[in-house]
Order: structure tokens, then sequence, then C-alpha cells
């Protein structure tokens, strides 16, 4: 199986400081002007495009201290709602496989909102629900983790959508520097990461860029990186997030990369057969199979974030932006008590 997968290098216009009538017809215009760059790419590209990821929250930008229900109203789509309905059509319409990331509610989680990568099928339909599971400045599955697990299980924190593109999984953003969530998803099947990000572009090697190409050749996967092409409307320079969308393939070479500005650039063909062969063959080049994880069970046993900090009671509790960066103190404390880190004068 071959076919063209594209990393949408799409300008991001943001919502902040609207109220919401207007914010929402400003993500209807977003997801209808991306529809229109897609259908243009595929007819350039060729038919045989059949998977686009978009890069992240490029429907809406980000909270810039906006309260917990100031941007649920604005800002966050509900599954199932028409902004979503919209997507599918879009899917649909120009036959790809859609990766969509978006602030999203949950009816289990009433004042809470979540990060959401979701993918939608050719026909339309969602076939893949993921949740941010490291973020620092938004929910997360873990901050309610007892009650997620209850509702959505294992299978539905890490999810892998089996299709006829490959096993399709996806990572958000700055997760990409987290190896644990990437083998998560390999170990369950994952053979191509679909990477949403609004991340610093530069012409150097960043962390973020240095990761994608890690976490192919850890995982013998191909990874699918899409940057936002700039945040308009926006108090931040605008182009600060710009440019490296790319393609990396399972040893690590990028295929493809944009330049900076909106770009149709990263895209390649995926060799579906080439990966399965590859992931089937002997050799030290076999990371997967040479894996030996009861080595470290006892090392992650323990734990460095609490879960649970929007749980009270077993009952949701909507916090004030400060919870954040307090709760991250207090894990830093807990980490120099643990002595795991130092002080810079410590003897």
């Amino acid at each position: 199986m071959r076919y063209r997968a594209l990393a949408l290098q799409t300008a991001c216009h943001a919502i902040n400081g609207l109220d919401p009538v207007p914010a929402r017809r400003k993500i209807a215009d977003a997801i209808d002007r991306i529809g229109r760059q897609i259908s243009a790419s595929k007819g350039f590209i060729g038919p045989d495009l059949k998977l686009v990821v978009l890069p992240e929250y490029a429907l809406t930008s980000f909270p810039m201290g906006e309260s917990f229900p100031a941007w649920i109203e604005s800002a966050c789509l509900a599954p199932g709602g028409s902004e979503y309905d919209r997507l599918a059509a879009v899917a649909q319409r120009t036959g790809v496989y859609l990766a969509v990331n978006a602030y999203e509610t949950d009816p289990h989680f009433p004042g809470l909102y979540f990060q959401a990568c979701v993918i939608l099928s050719d026909s339309g339909e969602t076939i893949l629900r993921y949740r941010r599971l490291v973020s620092m400045f938004a929910p997360t599955p873990h901050d309610v983790w007892q009650r997620y697990l209850d509702h959505y299980g294992e299978e539905g924190v890490f999810p892998v959508a089996d299709t006829p593109l490959g096993r399709l999984a996806c990572i958000a953003s700055e997760e990409i520097l987290y190896p644990e969530i990437a083998r998560a998803l390999a170990l369950r099947g994952a053979e191509i990461f679909l990477h949403s990000t609004s991340e610093v572009g530069s012409p150097d090697l960043t962390p973020k860029d240095i990761c994608k190409r890690a976490r192919a050749i850890e995982n013998l996967a191909v990874v699918v990186s899409a940057n936002s092409a700039g945040i308009l409307d926006y108090p931040i320079p605008s182009q600060s997030t710009d440019g490296m969308s790319k393609i990396v393939d399972w040893q690590g070479k990028v295929l493809v990369e944009a330049g900076y500005g909106e770009s149709m650039v990263a895209n390649a063909e995926i060799d579906l057969a080439g990966l399965r062969a590859w992931r089937n063959r002997p050799g030290m080049g076999n990371l997967l199979a040479r894996q030996r994880l009861e080595l470290f069970r006892s090392t992650y046993a323990g734990s460095i974030h609490p879960a649970d900090t929007m749980l009270e009671e077993g009952e949701v509790r909507v916090p004030e932006r400060a919870v954040f960066a307090r709760t991250q103190q207090e894990t830093l404390a807990r980490l120099r008590a643990a002595g795991i880190i130092r002080t810079e004068d410590h003897d």
C-alpha cells in the first residue's frame, strides 16, 4: 500500500478576545478556508493524497487568561457538534482521512475541557479521539484519572485506529518530547504518528524537531508533523510558530519539510508495505523486537506529577488557572525532597 500524506501548514486565526458569536463564526470560517486548502492541495498533489494532518488548535489558537467558562463558550468544540460535522464534510468531500486538533468539552466532565486529536475517515466518520495527556496549562485525562478510566478505559487513553492507510495514532504538540507516549501507542500497534503541533520555527534543530526523528526511530514508525503557519490576530509576533512541518520515515529520515508560511510542501509518499517489512525484519535495527520492558517496571511504578488534581471526593473540581503553576511548584518540591533533582548550591 502506497499513498501520499500531507502535513498541511496553515495559519491559525486566533479567536481570543471575541464574544462567543463572532468567535464561532471565525471557527466556521477557518474550517471553510482549510477545506478549500485541502481541496486545492489534493488537486495539485494528486488523487493518491489520502491523509491530511492539521496543526495544533488550528481553529482557535490557545487560551491566554480566559476563564474555563469563557473558553468553553467561545472556543471549545462539542463531540458530535456542528464544527465536527463541518470538518467531517471536508474529509468526505475531499476523500481524505483528516487529523484535527481542537479544544473540546466532554459531558462526563462538566466545566472542564480537553485538548483533543480527532481522526475523521474519508467517509466523515470519527474513528479516533485522543485527549492530550501532558499539558502545562490545560486539563488532561490524568487530572481526572480515575473517573476518566471508568468512562473510557486504557484503550480510550491510548487509542489506535486500524485503517486502510495503516494503524494511525495521534500525538499532540509537546508530547513528542515524551517517549513514553509514543511507545505506549506503538505497543498497541501504531505505525503512523499524526503530530499536530504549534511550535517555534527555527533554522536550527529544536528539541521538538529532534524528537520527531527520535520517536520515529525508536518505534519504527512514520511521523507526520504539521506546524502552524503563524498565529494571527494574537498579541505574540505572528510568525513565532511557523515552518518545520515534515514527514519522517521509520529510520529517522526526513522525507520532506516545509519552509515558512502557509504551505502544502510537506507531502510525501507513505510506503506502508516497506514499514511493515522493516518491522518484521530480524536484526539489530528492529528496536521494537528488542524491547525489555520488564527492566523498567519498578522505575515507572512511582509518581512524579500527581493524578486527579481536578477531582474532589470523586467529583469534578473546576480550578482557577493558578492551579497549573502551583501544581508544578509542588511537584518540583517533591522531586527535590526525594533527591531526584538538586538545587545549584547543594553540597
